[in-house]
């Protein structure tokens, strides 16, 4: 499920603060989540201001938000190439210190690895991230963590649940088919798909862990997020927000 946790005034200043990096003919792509929502909004005023864009959006509600605060929408379908991406994450692996730069010794990501999908549209979302020049990850404070532990969410082809769960479970893992709210039956995704909850634990190697997930006959696509941070926008609870770029 989709954390509520942080602060309104945290997601706004997040939100406002990436909404201000958009420039004058770019083509936007907008996330999914509390957080998007804010920058979703702030780019409305925006456009309202005279700002030219396009965006494309991740799921049927970021579109109906774009639409409500008169943003120009075009189909993700017919876009290949994006200036700048706007999105929330569920949990972002970084010190909490002030530095954000990762050791790229190894295998380690040359970016803070992300868990996605808490609003079950993480599939779209890792499109806009792969054609996006300039990717934004907004976040509130409590969305930071030293190591990933929470569960990834995957979206799951129905027909193949049995076999994926059981896969998942080979792993390690503790899977929980994500169930409705306010109505029966479990969660089913724009693009059709369920979507599974799994616990690991700790992720000490994400980038490994994704291979072996992406391995996984269908999966459609996992949550974690690998090497797609270009920068960071984290809003605090005092309503200030703080940009930390990858080098």
């Amino acid at each position: 499920m989709k954390s509520t946790a942080g602060t309104t005034a945290a997601k706004r200043a997040a939100g406002e603060r990436a909404a201000a990096a958009v420039t004058e003919g770019d083509t936007v792509g907008l996330g999914t989540g509390s957080t998007a929502a804010a920058a979703i909004r702030a780019l409305g005023d925006r456009v309202a201001d005279g700002l030219d864009v396009t965006a494309v959006t991740t799921s049927h509600q970021s579109q109906a938000l774009a639409r409500e605060v008169g943003i120009p929408l075009d189909s993700l379908a017919a876009t290949d190439h994006l200036d700048v991406a706007i999105d929330g994450a569920d949990a972002v692996t970084v010190d909490a210190a002030d530095a954000v730069t990762v050791d790229t010794t190894g295998d380690l990501p040359s970016s803070p690895p992300l868990i996605k999908g808490g609003g079950g549209a993480h599939v779209r979302e890792k499109i806009v991230a792969a054609a996006a020049d300039r990717y934004l990850v907004v976040v509130d404070d409590t969305k930071l963590e030293a190591t990933l532990s929470r569960p990834v969410p995957v979206a799951v082809l129905p027909e193949a649940e049995a076999l994926v769960t059981r896969r998942l479970r080979e792993l390690g893992g503790e899977p929980q088919l994500r169930a409705a709210e306010r109505k029966d039956g479990p969660v089913v995704t724009d693009d059709g798909n369920l979507v599974v909850d799994c616990a690991f634990g700790e992720i000490d190697d994400p980038a490994e862990l994704g291979r072996r997930l992406a391995a996984v006959p269908g999966l459609v696509e996992h949550g974690l997020f690998l090497k797609v941070a270009d920068e960071l926008v984290v809003g605090e609870s005092d309503g200030t927000a703080t940009v930390r770029r990858v080098e």
